[in-house]
Parts: C-alpha cells; structure tokens; sequence
C-alpha cells in the first residue's frame, strides 16, 4: 500500500505515531433514532509523522463538511473557564498592542463569540470567521459580527478585497482542525495589516508526548503541532513567530505570535528557549517520535483493569464531560455503557443523546446526585479541577473522582 503524502510538505509519510484502530468521529453524539438505526460509521485513526517536516497528522479518512456540520455540538461558552481565558486574552492583547475603537480584531473559527465579545464589550471592532452555522448563529445573537464560511488563502482575498484587514488576529485551537494546513495558514498574510500581530494557539505535541495525551487525537484534529513543524508552515507563508506563551489550557499549549517576515517585531528570548528545549527533546529528529505506541497501550491497560475491578465489586461508574477526547479514550479502551452507566454534560445539545461507539446516555449534571456513582470518570482531564469543584458532594456518599492520563488515579 502506497504510504498518504504529508498534508503539508507532501512527502510520503511512512513512520507510525500511533494507530488506534477504527473510530466514529468524535464529536458526532447520536440521537436515540440514530443509535436505534445502527448506521454509526467509523473510520480509521491512524497517526503518522513526517521524517521531512516532523507534522504528526492523522490520515485523511473524512471529508471536513462530515465534521463540521449542522449539528457540529461544540459550543465554547459551555466552559467558564474557557470564557474567562478568553477574556484574559482580550484584556492582554487590547493593553499590549494598544487596541481602540480604530482597531479591527479578528477571529478565524470565532465559534459561538466566547472570546470576541469581550473586544466587543470595551468598544474594539470585531469580526468572526466561523465554518458552522449553528455556532455562528450563537455568536450574531451576542452582537458579534460573524461571516459563515471555511477560512484559506481564497477567502482571505476576498475579505482583504473588501477592507477587512486586522490589527490583531487570533485563531485558537483551529490549526490542528484544517485538514490543508499550508493554504489555512496562506490565508493570513492577505488579511493581517504589516505591522499586525497574529496568535495562533494549540496544544504543543511534546505534552502530548510526555504525558501521552493520545484521546486528543481524532479524526477532527488532523495535526499535532510542534514549533518545528509549524515554522516551516509559517515560512512557507511569509510569516514568522516572535514570541511565545506556554499555557495550561487543554493539557498544556503554546501561544504564539506571528507577524509578517518583513515586521519590526523583534524575536523574544521565550521562543528561543522553546526552540532550544524542543530540539533537546529531540522532535527535530525521527527516532524520537517512535516507542509512543507502547505507552498508550499501558494507558489503555491500566484503566481497563480498574473498570473490570469496579465492576467485580458491584461499583457504578459514571462519567463527567462529553468530550471528544474522552470518546477517543473511552473508544480505544473498548469501554462501553455496559462499564460505564452516564456521562454528565452542561450542554444542553449533546443531553439526551448517546457518547458515539460506547453508546454511554448523555444526562444532564443534575442527574449526579439522582445516579449517586461510586466513581465520577473526568474525561476532559483538563478541566479536572473545574469539575471536582463543581461535584464535591459526591463526597457525601463516598464516591470518587477518577482520571485515566497518563495512568488511572483514583483521587480522594
């Protein structure tokens, strides 16, 4: 079988990452008719990584419109503490680049306006970009300006032909989303002002790695991002990185800022030590990248010994967080509602519904006290504190919280 080309520098990608076998997609929750119809498809999760340009990607076994559809389920506001650092964001980046009323902020995959309105609220012109109408639809009845369609080089023209061009641009967690990395990333020079700052945010794939966060792989995450590799796409786009944050969000992420080649913006010390500890971490070079598979297999091992002991002691396991992470994880683990009772969700579009491939019922939090679980499974691990602040009086009759990365704990 001839290997798939790399989906940036398209040379053939012949070294594994890791395979975890056939899987729904992830954020495709179904219905009781679907689930009764038993026409769930499932797709292949493979992850591979190029010996040229070191982007660890996932094959292309969907088309993007089967992702991103009407009833995509993914609503950012449904998190506060994604609110809440999205409006540090706003706050940060309005007093770094001295942002006002003459400014244009814009944001590619705005979703439902979770971090625009907050531009919006000290009176900074916003724009969203955002490919699913259902989101954007929430993010026009906050005021925030959106424009329903898929972000590349094309449209990017075109906004930049009608006098959309922004001060600051932010595009978080959406470059691990496009399935064309090198025309996503071509769209910015077209709509970012010369002296405009750029900030992409993403998981950073060494935390991936080292704490092998392998349920953020899925078929909607079509890379997995190192500086090394996204230098290059950047470079091959007339863009640069200058300076870079590490952030505790989603397991640990980077955000970097970008600017035209040609910028005044001068190169910080924090992204030189970034390139220096990634090199040390050896992610510039193939070998590194092999010996993942076996890690997360122990991963899937250990928790499927703890849910074979709970249910030998008769104890009930539930979930909290219909993530898709947690569909990853729970799908390679071979976990089912046989294991695992309900899994918890605040958004109001995914209750009701079934956990794609385990078939787990989605139930609103209210029903934790009704259910009384011995153990609360936090599937969106990174929201674990969130969460155990949330539920602490499932202490009130013994039950326990449980996490499964990068081994399962159960936490007192």
């Amino acid at each position: 079988m001839t290997p798939p080309p790399c989906r940036f520098c398209r040379k053939p990608l012949t070294h594994t990452f890791v395979d975890l076998g056939c899987q729904p997609l992830a954020n495709s929750y179904l219905t009781p008719a679907q689930l009764a119809a038993g026409t769930e498809q499932a797709y292949p999760l493979h992850a591979r990584v190029c010996d040229n340009c070191f982007l660890v990607q996932v094959d292309d076994a969907v088309p993007a419109e089967a992702i991103f559809d009407e009833g995509y389920a993914y609503f950012s506001s449904y998190s506060p503490s994604w609110v809440e650092h999205a409006r540090r964001y706003a706050v940060a980046m309005t007093e770094r680049f001295g942002l006002g009323p003459d400014s244009l902020v814009v944001e590619v995959a705005s979703n439902d306006g979770y971090l625009l309105q907050h531009f919006l609220a000290a009176d900074i012109p916003v724009l969203g970009i955002e490919p699913t109408a259902n989101t954007a639809e929430a993010a026009r009845a906050r005021g925030v300006r959106t424009e329903v369609m898929f972000f590349n080089e094309q449209t990017g023209r075109e906004l930049a032909a009608r006098g959309q061009r922004a001060d600051l641009m932010a595009a978080n967690n959406v470059l691990a989303h496009v399935p064309d990395i090198g025309a996503f990333v071509a769209g910015f020079p077209h709509v970012l002002k010369a002296e405009g700052v750029l900030t992409f945010e993403f998981p950073h794939l060494l935390n991936l790695i080292e704490k092998v966060q392998f349920d953020t792989i899925y078929h909607e995450h079509f890379s997995y991002l190192s500086l090394v590799a996204v230098e290059q796409v950047l470079a091959a786009n007339g863009l640069r990185p200058f300076d870079v944050e590490l952030l505790p969000t989603h397991g640990g992420s980077l955000r970097l800022f970008c600017v035209h080649v040609g910028s005044g913006h001068e190169e910080t010390e924090a992204l030189q030590a970034l390139r220096a500890r990634e090199a040390a971490a050896g992610l510039d070079r193939i070998e590194t990248y092999g010996g993942f598979t076996p890690r997360v297999e122990a991963v899937r091992d250990s928790f499927r010994g703890f849910l074979d002991s709970a249910r030998a002691q008769g104890q009930r396991i539930a979930a909290y967080g219909a993530a898709a992470k947690g569909n990853t994880f729970l799908n390679y683990c071979g976990a089912s509602a046989d294991d695992i009772v309900a899994a918890f969700d605040a958004n109001p579009a995914k209750q009701g519904r079934f956990l794609p491939g385990s078939h787990v019922p989605i139930l609103g939090p209210e029903a934790v006290a009704e259910l009384r679980p011995d153990y609360v499974l936090i599937l969106p691990w990174n929201l674990k504190d969130e969460i155990m602040g949330q539920l602490a009086f499932i202490g009130d009759w013994g039950g326990r919280f449980v996490t499964a990365s990068p081994q399962t704990q159960v936490l007192s």
